[in-house]
């Protein structure tokens, strides 16, 4: 399996991607989600110039921040910076959507954007509509100013499941999700992708550029010989992506009401110890502070063993092998690590895992 790292956008990332092409990993990515990172196309510019082999990726942008040639302008952008080397992941817009106070877009308002940036990035026109006017556009000049020659990577993140599968089988793109561990559930996502691919006539021919990988984020933590499982280093290793299911539940009830006793009780903890409530309107402002980042000791409480097993990675070696390789075999073909304590070290337990 394929490995890669994906970390909040920053000022000196680009020192991090260099290091992570010498470890030979194959994919460096930041997150866009512009009011709590940085933003992906300057920290990605950054590391195009500073490397020469490793694939770059955003995951992911969404039609809810971005207008179609803008996302456009800058992916292309960055393709001649980096010619052949640009993955884009596309969602709804789910966690930047709700840092704002705002609501994810739909599956339809998805498929037209990424219609959109396959179209342009490929310098093709493509529709483009702002109420009731719609017009053809297309870049007016390529030459040195952006690259539509090279393949662009298109990826759909898995939020919406089947309906995002269908999209990204309609599109002819793969697919992408944070901390989806579950072979079964990406047996069904392959299934419902592979399906909409059969169902839309000459959907290959359409995309003749495209790849349809499948990528999964989520943390590593190696257990050392007699460490407890659940002890405060992994806690801290894994506990980030603990607190953005947290915060998620904390801000969508529905979702919250289908947790178990132990974690409804730890969504009720966070929203006490964060001053708010799930129906506040300034909710996002109290949740998603530090959203991704190592967590505050006094949250370890809040890391249950159960969402971390279902979340990341830990265990010994062989524990880890064993279901990467079921991954594997439901059809991943990228594992991504999100390493938030040392990085460098962490990169290099990922990347002596899988040698």
């Amino acid at each position: 399996m394929r490995t890669g790292v994906i970390v909040a956008a920053h000022p000196g990332v680009e020192d991090l991607a260099v290091r992570a092409e010498e470890m030979g990993l194959h994919s460096f990515w930041v997150y866009d989600t512009p009011m709590v990172h940085g933003d992906p196309f300057v920290a990605l510019s950054l590391c195009a110039k500073a490397t020469s082999r490793i694939r770059l990726g955003i995951g992911v942008t969404s039609p809810a921040l971005r207008s179609a040639p803008a996302a456009a302008s800058g992916l292309a952008s960055l393709n001649a910076l980096a010619p052949g080397r640009i993955i884009c992941g596309v969602g709804t817009g789910n966690t930047a959507r709700r840092t704002l106070g705002m609501r994810p877009t739909t599956a339809a308002r998805l498929e037209n954007f990424i219609a959109a940036l396959q179209d342009l990035c490929a310098g093709r026109s493509t529709e483009y509509r702002e109420g009731d006017r719609v017009r053809d556009i297309r870049f007016l000049h390529t030459g040195g100013h952006v690259n539509t020659a090279d393949p662009i990577e298109f990826i759909v993140a898995a939020l919406l499941g089947p309906k995002a599968a269908a999209v990204a089988g309609r599109r002819g793109t793969g697919l992408i999700s944070v901390g989806l561990l579950d072979p079964t559930a990406w047996h069904a996502l392959h299934d419902a992708r592979r399906h909409a691919a059969q169902a839309t006539p000459h959907a290959p021919d359409s995309h003749p550029d495209s790849r349809a990988d499948s990528y999964v984020v989520t943390s590593l933590h190696l257990l050392d010989e007699d460490e407890d499982p659940h002890g405060d280093p992994a806690r801290d290793a894994t506990g980030h992506l603990v607190m953005s299911l947290l915060a998620f539940a904390a801000d969508t009830p529905a979702f919250a009401g289908q947790l178990g006793p132990e974690e409804g009780e730890a969504v009720r903890r966070l929203l006490d110890r964060r001053g708010t409530t799930s129906t506040a309107p300034d909710r996002h402002t109290k949740l998603y502070p530090n959203y991704l980042e190592r967590i505050a000791p006094r949250d370890r409480d809040l890391v249950l063993p159960s969402l971390m097993n279902t979340l990341a990675l830990v265990g010994t070696r062989d524990d880890l092998l064993t279901r990467i390789t079921a991954l594997e075999q439901a059809g991943i073909d990228e594992l991504l690590i999100q390493p938030v304590i040392d990085p460098p070290a962490e990169m290099a337990q990922l990347a002596k895992l899988l040698t």
